[in-house]
Protein backbone atom coordinates (compact mmCIF):
# COMPACT_ATOMS: atom_id res chain seq x y z
CA UNK A 1 0.00 0.00 0.00
CA UNK A 2 2.70 2.88 1.20
CA UNK A 3 5.00 1.26 -1.47
CA UNK A 4 2.71 2.13 -4.69
CA UNK A 5 1.76 5.39 -2.90
CA UNK A 6 4.92 6.32 -2.75
CA UNK A 7 6.31 5.33 -6.05
CA UNK A 8 3.51 6.81 -7.76
CA UNK A 9 3.84 10.72 -6.15
CA UNK A 10 7.63 9.83 -6.82
CA UNK A 11 7.34 9.43 -10.81
CA UNK A 12 4.82 12.62 -10.92
CA UNK A 13 7.88 14.45 -9.27
CA UNK A 14 10.02 13.88 -11.55
CA UNK A 15 12.41 11.67 -10.02
CA UNK A 16 13.71 8.11 -11.24
CA UNK A 17 12.03 5.33 -9.60
CA UNK A 18 13.72 2.01 -9.48
CA UNK A 19 10.88 -0.33 -8.14
CA UNK A 20 12.04 -4.07 -8.65
CA UNK A 21 9.45 -6.56 -8.18
CA UNK A 22 9.60 -9.76 -5.90
CA UNK A 23 10.71 -11.75 -8.50
CA UNK A 24 13.93 -9.83 -8.95
CA UNK A 25 14.99 -8.40 -5.88
CA UNK A 26 13.73 -10.88 -2.77
CA UNK A 27 15.27 -8.76 0.40
CA UNK A 28 15.51 -11.95 2.40
CA UNK A 29 18.26 -12.63 0.06
CA UNK A 30 21.17 -11.00 0.97
CA UNK A 31 23.05 -11.78 -2.12
CA UNK A 32 19.93 -10.46 -4.74
CA UNK A 33 19.99 -7.42 -2.58
CA UNK A 34 23.90 -6.51 -2.19
CA UNK A 35 24.00 -7.40 -6.12
CA UNK A 36 20.98 -5.35 -6.93
CA UNK A 37 22.45 -2.32 -4.89
CA UNK A 38 25.45 -2.43 -6.32
CA UNK A 39 24.21 -2.73 -10.03
CA UNK A 40 21.83 0.47 -9.49
CA UNK A 41 23.78 2.64 -6.90
CA UNK A 42 20.72 4.77 -5.69
CA UNK A 43 20.85 8.26 -4.69
CA UNK A 44 17.98 7.58 -1.92
CA UNK A 45 16.67 4.71 -0.61
CA UNK A 46 12.65 4.79 0.67
CA UNK A 47 11.97 1.00 2.87
CA UNK A 48 8.91 0.28 3.04
CA UNK A 49 8.47 -3.17 2.64
CA UNK A 50 7.75 -5.46 6.14
CA UNK A 51 5.51 -8.44 7.01
CA UNK A 52 2.73 -6.66 8.13
CA UNK A 53 -0.71 -7.73 9.53
CA UNK A 54 -3.09 -6.82 11.62
CA UNK A 55 -3.54 -8.27 15.76
CA UNK A 56 -4.50 -11.61 14.52
CA UNK A 57 -1.61 -12.26 11.81
CA UNK A 58 0.65 -11.08 14.79
CA UNK A 59 -0.55 -13.49 17.18
CA UNK A 60 -0.38 -16.12 15.05
CA UNK A 61 3.19 -15.60 13.24
CA UNK A 62 5.38 -14.14 16.16
CA UNK A 63 8.41 -15.54 14.58
CA UNK A 64 8.06 -14.35 11.29
CA UNK A 65 6.64 -11.51 12.07
CA UNK A 66 10.72 -11.28 14.35
CA UNK A 67 12.72 -12.94 11.93
CA UNK A 68 11.70 -12.24 8.27
CA UNK A 69 11.67 -8.65 9.11
CA UNK A 70 14.65 -8.39 10.69
CA UNK A 71 16.00 -10.29 8.00
CA UNK A 72 14.85 -7.76 5.38
CA UNK A 73 16.01 -4.75 7.53
CA UNK A 74 19.74 -6.23 7.92
CA UNK A 75 20.36 -6.99 4.49
CA UNK A 76 19.13 -4.11 2.88
CA UNK A 77 20.19 -1.72 5.29
CA UNK A 78 23.78 -3.01 5.42
CA UNK A 79 23.79 -3.27 1.64
CA UNK A 80 22.98 0.33 1.77
CA UNK A 81 25.88 1.07 4.01
CA UNK A 82 28.60 -0.55 2.20
CA UNK A 83 27.64 1.32 -1.37
CA UNK A 84 27.28 4.92 0.84
CA UNK A 85 23.58 5.37 0.33
CA UNK A 86 23.49 8.81 1.69
CA UNK A 87 19.90 9.58 2.00
CA UNK A 88 17.35 6.72 3.66
CA UNK A 89 14.13 6.78 5.18
CA UNK A 90 13.09 3.62 7.13
CA UNK A 91 9.29 3.16 8.15
CA UNK A 92 8.84 2.48 11.35
CA UNK A 93 5.53 2.30 13.77
CA UNK A 94 4.00 2.98 16.40
CA UNK A 95 4.17 -0.70 17.95
CA UNK A 96 7.45 0.40 18.20
CA UNK A 97 6.21 1.86 21.72
CA UNK A 98 6.25 0.29 25.10
CA UNK A 99 2.33 -0.94 26.16
CA UNK A 100 0.08 1.51 27.87
CA UNK A 101 1.74 4.91 28.00
CA UNK A 102 1.03 8.37 28.68
CA UNK A 103 -0.94 9.49 25.33
CA UNK A 104 0.28 10.98 22.96
CA UNK A 105 3.84 8.97 22.95
CA UNK A 106 6.90 10.72 21.89
CA UNK A 107 10.34 9.37 20.71
CA UNK A 108 11.96 9.61 23.74
CA UNK A 109 9.58 6.74 25.11
CA UNK A 110 10.93 4.58 22.76
CA UNK A 111 12.86 1.39 24.42
CA UNK A 112 11.74 2.24 27.74
CA UNK A 113 9.40 -0.50 28.85
CA UNK A 114 7.59 -3.72 28.15
CA UNK A 115 6.10 -4.26 24.18
CA UNK A 116 1.68 -5.11 23.82
CA UNK A 117 2.01 -8.72 23.94
CA UNK A 118 0.26 -9.26 20.46
CA UNK A 119 2.55 -7.72 18.30
CA UNK A 120 5.58 -8.12 19.95
CA UNK A 121 7.43 -9.84 17.14
CA UNK A 122 6.78 -7.17 15.06
CA UNK A 123 7.55 -4.53 17.26
CA UNK A 124 11.19 -5.71 18.35
CA UNK A 125 11.97 -6.34 14.48
CA UNK A 126 10.81 -2.57 14.19
CA UNK A 127 13.05 -1.29 16.94
CA UNK A 128 16.45 -3.49 15.85
CA UNK A 129 16.04 -2.26 12.79
CA UNK A 130 15.49 1.46 14.03
CA UNK A 131 18.75 1.46 15.88
CA UNK A 132 20.33 -0.15 12.92
CA UNK A 133 19.35 3.33 10.82
CA UNK A 134 20.48 5.17 14.09
CA UNK A 135 23.95 3.79 14.49
CA UNK A 136 24.49 4.19 10.48
CA UNK A 137 23.33 7.24 10.11
CA UNK A 138 25.18 8.64 13.59
CA UNK A 139 28.47 7.19 12.52
CA UNK A 140 28.87 7.62 8.85
CA UNK A 141 27.12 11.51 9.00
CA UNK A 142 24.95 10.43 6.57
CA UNK A 143 21.17 11.33 6.41
CA UNK A 144 19.48 8.00 7.18
CA UNK A 145 16.26 9.04 8.97
CA UNK A 146 13.39 6.80 10.93
CA UNK A 147 9.39 7.89 10.66
CA UNK A 148 7.46 6.12 12.88
CA UNK A 149 4.17 6.41 11.54
CA UNK A 150 0.59 5.44 12.79
CA UNK A 151 -1.43 2.60 11.37
CA UNK A 152 -2.44 3.36 7.28
CA UNK A 153 -5.27 2.97 5.36
CA UNK A 154 -6.30 3.73 1.85
CA UNK A 155 -6.09 2.08 -1.48
CA UNK A 156 -4.30 -0.97 -1.81
CA UNK A 157 -4.56 -2.17 1.79
CA UNK A 158 -4.84 -5.86 3.08
CA UNK A 159 -8.70 -6.53 3.53
CA UNK A 160 -7.82 -10.40 4.42
CA UNK A 161 -9.54 -10.89 8.14
CA UNK A 162 -6.64 -13.20 8.64
CA UNK A 163 -4.14 -9.82 7.95
CA UNK A 164 -5.62 -7.20 7.98
CA UNK A 165 -5.41 -3.79 9.87
CA UNK A 166 -8.78 -2.13 11.51
CA UNK A 167 -9.94 -0.12 8.91
CA UNK A 168 -9.61 -2.68 6.19
CA UNK A 169 -11.33 -5.28 8.50
CA UNK A 170 -13.89 -2.67 9.19
CA UNK A 171 -14.68 -2.42 5.61
CA UNK A 172 -15.09 -5.77 4.82
CA UNK A 173 -17.13 -7.11 7.55
CA UNK A 174 -19.52 -3.71 6.59
CA UNK A 175 -19.54 -4.48 3.01
CA UNK A 176 -19.83 -8.09 3.48
CA UNK A 177 -23.20 -7.70 5.85
CA UNK A 178 -24.59 -4.82 3.00
CA UNK A 179 -24.01 -7.67 0.43
CA UNK A 180 -25.85 -10.10 2.86
CA UNK A 181 -28.92 -8.08 3.97
CA UNK A 182 -27.17 -8.67 7.23
CA UNK A 183 -28.12 -6.81 10.22
CA UNK A 184 -25.55 -8.40 12.72
CA UNK A 185 -21.62 -7.56 12.25
CA UNK A 186 -18.97 -8.96 14.42
CA UNK A 187 -16.41 -6.65 16.59
CA UNK A 188 -13.50 -7.65 18.70
CA UNK A 189 -13.55 -6.15 22.31
CA UNK A 190 -15.81 -3.75 24.06
CA UNK A 191 -15.11 -1.09 21.19
CA UNK A 192 -13.23 1.01 23.31
CA UNK A 193 -9.42 1.25 22.32
CA UNK A 194 -8.42 4.34 20.80
CA UNK A 195 -6.29 3.93 17.62
CA UNK A 196 -4.64 6.72 15.18
CA UNK A 197 -4.99 6.18 11.19
CA UNK A 198 -2.80 8.29 8.71
CA UNK A 199 -4.23 8.14 5.02
CA UNK A 200 -1.24 6.70 3.05
CA UNK A 201 -1.20 9.57 0.25
CA UNK A 202 -0.48 11.69 3.00
CA UNK A 203 2.53 10.61 3.96
CA UNK A 204 3.50 9.31 0.78
CA UNK A 205 3.37 13.06 -0.46
CA UNK A 206 5.31 13.78 3.29
CA UNK A 207 8.00 11.34 2.78
CA UNK A 208 8.83 12.22 -1.00
CA UNK A 209 8.90 16.10 -0.30
CA UNK A 210 11.22 15.43 2.56
CA UNK A 211 13.76 13.57 0.89
CA UNK A 212 15.42 17.13 -0.28
CA UNK A 213 15.33 17.98 3.24
CA UNK A 214 16.47 15.33 5.86
CA UNK A 215 19.17 16.70 6.80
CA UNK A 216 17.03 19.39 9.11
CA UNK A 217 15.03 16.63 10.50
CA UNK A 218 15.76 14.21 13.79
CA UNK A 219 17.11 10.68 13.33
CA UNK A 220 13.69 9.41 14.61
CA UNK A 221 10.37 11.44 14.03
CA UNK A 222 6.21 10.31 14.67
CA UNK A 223 4.14 10.72 11.83
CA UNK A 224 0.65 10.51 12.13
CA UNK A 225 -2.77 11.80 11.52
CA UNK A 226 -2.47 13.25 15.70
CA UNK A 227 -6.08 12.43 16.15
CA UNK A 228 -7.44 9.07 17.17
CA UNK A 229 -10.97 7.55 17.51
CA UNK A 230 -12.25 4.19 19.51
CA UNK A 231 -12.84 1.22 17.43
CA UNK A 232 -16.27 1.59 17.90
CA UNK A 233 -16.78 4.77 16.75
CA UNK A 234 -14.44 3.46 13.10
CA UNK A 235 -17.63 1.10 12.57
CA UNK A 236 -19.91 3.36 12.75
CA UNK A 237 -18.19 5.55 10.94
CA UNK A 238 -18.23 2.84 7.82
CA UNK A 239 -21.80 2.24 8.29
CA UNK A 240 -22.67 5.43 8.12
CA UNK A 241 -20.53 5.93 4.63
CA UNK A 242 -22.06 2.63 3.25
CA UNK A 243 -25.81 3.38 4.90
CA UNK A 244 -25.47 0.33 6.91
CA UNK A 245 -27.86 0.13 9.54
CA UNK A 246 -27.26 -2.80 12.03
CA UNK A 247 -26.21 -4.61 15.49
CA UNK A 248 -22.38 -4.95 16.55
CA UNK A 249 -21.86 -8.38 18.11
CA UNK A 250 -19.01 -7.96 20.67
CA UNK A 251 -16.49 -10.62 21.42
CA UNK A 252 -15.19 -9.37 24.69
CA UNK A 253 -13.05 -12.94 24.57
CA UNK A 254 -10.63 -11.52 21.82
CA UNK A 255 -7.51 -9.90 22.39
CA UNK A 256 -7.47 -5.75 21.41
CA UNK A 257 -4.24 -4.60 22.11
CA UNK A 258 -3.01 -1.55 24.06
CA UNK A 259 -5.93 0.77 25.26
CA UNK A 260 -4.85 3.68 23.12
CA UNK A 261 -1.96 4.52 20.83
CA UNK A 262 -1.47 7.70 19.97
CA UNK A 263 1.39 9.66 18.57
CA UNK A 264 2.81 13.17 19.60
CA UNK A 265 3.53 14.34 15.60
CA UNK A 266 4.58 18.16 17.11
CA UNK A 267 8.29 17.70 15.59
CA UNK A 268 6.81 16.16 12.05
CA UNK A 269 4.64 19.36 12.01
CA UNK A 270 7.43 21.60 12.36
CA UNK A 271 9.27 19.86 9.22
CA UNK A 272 6.62 20.21 6.99
CA UNK A 273 3.83 17.88 8.35
CA UNK A 274 0.35 18.86 7.25
CA UNK A 275 -1.84 15.88 6.41
CA UNK A 276 -5.02 16.89 4.39
CA UNK A 277 -6.86 14.12 4.53
CA UNK A 278 -9.75 13.95 6.74
CA UNK A 279 -11.18 11.04 8.07
CA UNK A 280 -14.55 10.95 6.47
CA UNK A 281 -13.02 11.62 2.80
CA UNK A 282 -10.49 8.49 3.61
CA UNK A 283 -12.66 6.01 4.06
CA UNK A 284 -14.99 7.09 1.24
CA UNK A 285 -11.87 6.98 -1.23
CA UNK A 286 -10.84 3.70 0.52
CA UNK A 287 -14.27 2.09 0.35
CA UNK A 288 -14.54 3.25 -3.01
CA UNK A 289 -11.34 1.38 -4.05
CA UNK A 290 -12.34 -1.92 -2.53
CA UNK A 291 -15.73 -2.04 -4.21
CA UNK A 292 -14.10 -1.09 -7.45
CA UNK A 293 -11.26 -3.13 -7.12
CA UNK A 294 -13.44 -6.11 -6.31
CA UNK A 295 -16.10 -5.30 -7.82
CA UNK A 296 -18.70 -5.03 -5.80
CA UNK A 297 -21.93 -4.48 -6.39
CA UNK A 298 -24.89 -4.27 -3.53
CA UNK A 299 -28.55 -6.10 -3.95
CA UNK A 300 -30.44 -3.04 -4.63
CA UNK A 301 -28.18 -1.04 -6.57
Amino acid sequence: MLGSALSRIAIQAGIDVIIPPRNVLDLRDNFQVREFLSENRPDSVIHSAALVGGISANIAQPVEFLSENIRMDNNLLQSCNEIGVQRLIYFGSSCMYPTNLTNPMTVDQLYSGKLEPTNEGYALAKLVGAKHVQYVSETKKVDWKVFISSNLYGPGDHFELERSHLIAAIIRKVVEAKVDCSTSIDMWGDGLARREFTFVEDLAEFTIASLDKLETMPIMMNVGSGIDYSVSEYYGMVMDALNVRGELNLDSSKPVGMSQKLLNVSVARSHGWNPKTSISSGLATTIDWYLNTNRIIFPDE
